[in-house]
């Protein structure tokens, strides 16, 4: 396809998404920014949440991703994130008690602001992980 550039999406372990993409939206840490083929390059730290592609089979919620960085170029999009996984790779029993733990943190009155903070990160982390994990097993479906 003409208009489509490549993705890839690593962690520190290994590749974890390689695609041809029309479209993608990347969670940056001042929010989330769109790419499209020919964008000037870019170079811009990572947040947390998901990226989503939209290429020849259509929109995709292929990956959440917590921090890290993401090179784009004209024909290219690297994200090197410290943390990613595809929709199908999510452990959403374990995102679920993540989530528990964090919510319990939250509500704590004698919670330190510094454990507030961790856990409000973590709280972030784990929705988004179930919430890509779902639209993935959505987007399967059909």
């Amino acid at each position: 396809m003409a208009d489509t550039f490549h993705v890839q999406v690593l962690k520190p372990d290994g590749l974890v998404l390689e695609a041809e993409a029309v479209d993608a939206v990347i969670p940056g840490v001042l929010g989330y920014f769109g790419v499209r083929k020919g964008h000037a390059p870019l170079l811009t730290m990572l947040g947390v949440g998901e990226v989503t592609i939209k290429g020849p089979a259509g929109e995709q919620h292929v990956a959440v991703i917590a921090d890290g960085f993401c090179e784009v170029g004209p024909e290219r999009v690297v994200v090197l994130a410290e943390t990613a996984e595809r929709s199908d790779e999510v452990d959403v029993a374990r995102a679920e008690r993540a989530k528990a733990r964090a919510e319990e943190i939250i509500r704590n009155p004698t919670a330190s602001a510094e454990e507030l903070e961790k856990a409000h990160g973590a709280l972030e982390r784990a929705e988004t992980r179930i919430k890509v994990a779902q639209a993935g097993r959505e987007a399967r479906r059909h």
